[in-house]
C-alpha cells in the first residue's frame, strides 16, 4: 500500500519523473484569493496504455494548458492501487488508473471523494500464456499472475477462469493460483523463466511475453485507463481541471494524428522514468493493439463492476454519478469535437 514512506523513497531513489511548471499560457489561469497558483499533482503510471499521460507530461501539454496559475506535478507510480490511496490521503489532486481502483474509492468514499472525467485509453490487455496451452482448462493447477490483487486485470483474470468452472482464491489457492505481482516487469521475467504458466497483463507487459515466446490466449476490449480527479479539487478549480483535460484531449489528437512523433514521446516518457525506452518492436504493437480515447465507456465499466461483484471483490456497488461527463464534453465542444455519453 502506498505510505508517506513510500512516497519519500520514490523520490529519494530516483524513480519518480516530476515535472514542475509555473510558465504563462494562453488559456485561463486558476488562482486562489491571494493568487497563489494552485498546485495540481497528477499520478500515473508506465505503461503504454497510460501513453495520454506520458505524451502530456514529456511534451508539456498539461503545462501550456494549464497556465500560470496552476504549479504542475507529475508522479509515476507502480500500481493504480497506490495511485487511489494517494489519492484518497489527499497527496494526489488527479491521476490516471484502471477501472477497478476508480470502484474501489467510488465505494470507500460513499462516491464523496472522486469523479471520473476523462477516459484515456481501451484494450492493450492480453491473456498470454506458454506455448502447448490452449483453453483455460490446460491451467488447472498451475500459477498465472496479473499486477495487482483487485486490480482492472486482476478482475479480469478471475471473471474469465470463473466463467469456464475454475476457481480462484484471494490468498492464491483454488483450480488456478492467481499471483498479483509487483514490479510487472517481474511477470515478464518469471513468465520466460517458467515459474508462471501465464499471465493477464497490458501492454507493453503482454507484448513482452509474446514476443518471448507466449501465445495471446486472449485478449480484453474494456476500459483500461480512466482520469480521475477528487472531487473536491473539482469544485474549488474547475479551470484547472478543464487545462488537465485539454491536455489530455490534446494527446490523444497527438496520438491519433502523428502516431511515429506520439510513440516517440511515449518512449522518452519511459526512457526518463525507468532509465531506459523499450523495444521500437514491442512499442509498435502496444500502440496498435491499444485504443485510445477520452470516452470512458460506461458500458465498459459497468461491466467490469458486475465482473467485481460477481467474484466477490466488490461489494454491490451503483456507479451512477461516477463519470461526470460535463468538463470533458465543455472541452470537446470548443474544440468542435462531438460530446461523450454518461
Amino acid at each position: 500500500m502506498f505510505s508517506q514512506r513510500h512516497f519519500t523513497r520514490l523520490l529519494t531513489l530516483g524513480a519518480a519523473v516530476t515535472v514542475i511548471v509555473a510558465v504563462a499560457g494562453c488559456s485561463p489561469s486558476t488562482k486562489s484569493a491571494s493568487s497563489s497558483p494552485v498546485p495540481l499533482r497528477l499520478g500515473y503510471l508506465t505503461r503504454v496504455t497510460h501513453a495520454p499521460a506520458l505524451i502530456g507530461v514529456n511534451d508539456g501539454l498539461f503545462a501550456q494548458q494549464l497556465g500560470s496559475g496552476v504549479t504542475f506535478t507529475a508522479q509515476p507510480f507502480s500500481t493504480g492501487t497506490e495511485e487511489i490511496t494517494a489519492l484518497l490521503s489527499g497527496h494526489l489532486d488527479a491521476a490516471y488508473v484502471g477501472p477497478n481502483p476508480a470502484f474501489n474509492a467510488w465505494q470507500k468514499s460513499n462516491g464523496k471523494a472522486i469523479k471520473i472525467i476523462s477516459g484515456a485509453a481501451s484494450g492493450g490487455t492480453s491473456m498470454v500464456v506458454q506455448p502447448g496451452i490452449t483453453s483455460a482448462q490446460d491451467l488447472r493447477g498451475k500459477t498465472v499472475a496479473d499486477p495487482a490483487l483487485g486490480g482492472t486485470q486482476d478482475v479480469s483474470l478471475r471473471d474469465w477462469l470463473s466463467k469456464n468452472g475454475l476457481k480462484t482464491d484471494t490468498q492464491g489457492g483454488g483450480d488456478v493460483s492467481v499471483k498479483p505481482t509487483n514490479p510487472e516487469s517481474a511477470i515478464v521475467q518469471q513468465f520466460v523463466s517458467k515459474q508462471i504458466a501465464g499471465a493477464l497483463d497490458s501492454a507493453p507487459f503482454d507484448v513482452q511475453m509474446i514476443k518471448a515466446g507466449g501465445v495471446r490466449l486472449w485478449s480484453d476490449p474494456n476500459t483500461i485507463t480512466v482520469l480521475v480527479v477528487r472531487q473536491d479539487f473539482l469544485a474549488a478549480h474547475p479551470d484547472a481541471v478543464a487545462g488537465l483535460l485539454r491536455g489530455q484531449v490534446q494527446a490523444n489528437d497527438k496520438i491519433g494524428a502523428d502516431p511515429t512523433a506520439a510513440v516517440q514521446s511515449a518512449n522518452a516518457a519511459l526512457a526518463k522514468t525507468l532509465g531506459k525506452g523499450l523495444d521500437p518492436e514491442v512499442l509498435a504493437e502496444s500502440f496498435k493493439e491499444t485504443r485510445f480515447t477520452n470516452d470512458p465507456g460506461i458500458a465498459s465499466l459497468r461491466d467490469q463492476v458486475g465482473k467485481a461483484v460477481a467474484i466477490g471483490l466488490l461489494q454491490p456497488l451503483n456507479i451512477d454519478g461516477l463519470f461526470d461527463p460535463a468538463p470533458l464534453n465543455a472541452v470537446l465542444a470548443a474544440s468542435g469535437k462531438p460530446a461523450v455519453a454518461a
